[in-house]
């Protein structure tokens, strides 16, 4: 029995013992060892801090009135319109001056406008003058010859002689026209229509064919 109540005694005063220490260190403000929740604030000092300076301030221009424009207010002494004067009916019901009925707008849904006119094509070069033989120009040659016919009146009179001709030869080769430089009375018309019939080679010019004028003469002798 002695030795428990010395037991007994021992831990009662190691309880008393660790308590009184432990007071003592709250006391002194040093930490206890063990789970502990402290916050702390850090002092924050607040400055006068300067507002960067303001934007300029633009000036507000009245707009200039336009002296031609068309003036929105109604001028003095003019009334609304109230649907009852002369002639507004009468436009409402496609009288002279209105709208028909709406038929003019009826009929031009669906309408599909024409294209227009396609351009028209560049005119033709105008035909130059006939050159005259000489210089560069290579004179046409004669492919196709046919005789004159003697005509029988002047067989009759014993005509005889020589048809000067002034002829036009086109670019390809053919008789344009014929004309009488020199004649003889009863065998002028003869020759003009045997020349007529003739054809020749086209003349050139640098190597492009172009229209001649060219001299030819018709004999006419009697057998």
């Amino acid at each position: 029995m002695p030795r428990i109540f010395k037991l007994v005694s021992i831990a009662i005063h190691a309880i008393i013992l660790t308590i009184l220490s432990y007071a003592q260190l709250v006391e002194s403000g040093i930490p206890t060892i063990g789970p502990s929740i402290q916050a702390y604030q850090m002092p924050v000092q607040v400055g006068n801090i300067p507002l960067p300076p303001a934007p300029p301030r633009k000036e507000m221009r009245t707009p200039q009135a336009n002296p031609s424009a068309a003036p929105i207010d109604a001028p003095h002494g003019v009334r609304e319109e109230t649907g009852r004067e002369p002639g507004a009916q009468a436009n409402a019901i496609g009288v002279e001056g209105g709208v028909d009925n709406g038929s003019s707008a009826i009929s031009s849904i669906g309408h599909v406008a024409e294209p227009p006119p396609s351009p028209l094509p560049p005119p033709e070069p105008a035909p130059h003058e006939p050159y005259s033989l000489g210089g560069n120009i290579r004179p046409p040659v004669k492919t196709v010859n046919v005789d004159p016919v003697y005509p029988p009146l002047a067989q009759a009179a014993r005509k005889e002689g020589v048809v000067i001709l002034e002829t036009i030869i086109d670019a390809d080769g053919s008789v344009e026209s014929v004309r009488v430089l020199r004649g003889v009375p009863l065998l002028d018309q003869a020759a003009v229509d045997a020349v007529k019939r003739w054809r020749f080679t086209p003349a050139t010019l640098n190597g492009k064919t172009v229209p001649v004028v060219m001299t030819v003469t018709v004999l006419f002798r009697l057998q």
